[in-house]
């Protein structure tokens, strides 16, 4: 099972749910896939934009972060999502409208609210149609990794030793700092963690020049390499 590193600190943004979700909907859901699939329907609609808000099925789909969640495979991913969504419309949480478009037949998804419902009846009246060029691709990676997340994506596993030194270089280091760091280190082929401090101590210690050239910093840093690391970088 993998594991949560937890909230970082500082201002985060949120996604605002109904209270009707918890004290009415929340108890009746039966199914995991539906859970997800509504929840991530929340979120992904506070990322649109307009007075008229929709999901079509491409932008559950496409979300490769969301749908790793889903199932091992694309495959029975796409299947769970499928079994969730029909279960959301089938309780009331989604409205669903099938519309043509220059690429064909085109799902949308509303939530079951006054300006959903009134959207669907405008496109049952023939009202109103979606500009497929106005849609944007969302991401569940669009809020900036924390520490924990750059270390795994590139470094390597995390082990409690290595989140408690995380959780220490938070702490003495700016995040940005700390990205920029890991980044080098990457581009050096030297992913250690201890290489990493070394780049972070020898920034605080002599001063940090954001406008050096990219080159050229990463040519001092492979000429004052500490000589306690010497022994694992591989040049």
């Amino acid at each position: 099972m993998k594991g949560f590193p937890g909230f970082p600190e500082g201002k985060l943004r949120l996604t605002q749910i109904p209270n009707l979700f918890f004290s009415d909907l929340l108890p009746i859901i039966d199914s995991l896939a539906e859970l997800k699939a509504t929840l991530y329907a929340f979120w992904a609609l506070g990322q649109k934009e307009g007075q008229v808000r929709y999901l079509r099925l491409t932008d559950f789909l496409n979300d490769g972060e969301f749908m790793k969640g889903l199932g091992p495979n694309p495959t029975q991913a796409a299947e769970v999502l499928t079994d969730g969504i029909e279960r959301a419309v089938a309780r009331g949480t989604f409205l669903h409208v099938n519309v043509e478009s220059a690429d064909g037949k085109m799902d949308l998804y509303f939530l079951n609210t006054e300006k959903g419902r009134a959207a669907v009846e405008g496109i049952t009246r023939g009202e109103w149609r979606p500009n497929p060029d106005e849609d944007e691709p969302i991401t569940l990676l669009v809020e900036r990794p924390n520490i924990f997340v750059l270390y795994e994506q590139n470094i390597g596993p995390l082990t409690p030793l290595i989140a408690d030194e995380l959780r220490d270089a938070e702490q003495n280091y700016p995040l940005s700092w700390i990205a920029e760091a890991i980044e080098l280190a990457v581009e050096n082929n030297v992913r250690k963690w201890r290489y990493v401090l070394a780049i972070l101590e020898r920034w605080r210690q002599e001063g940090k020049s954001d406008g050096i050239n990219r080159r050229d910093t990463q040519k001092e840093l492979r000429q004052q390499i500490p000589d306690e690391l010497k022994d694992i970088i591989k040049r």
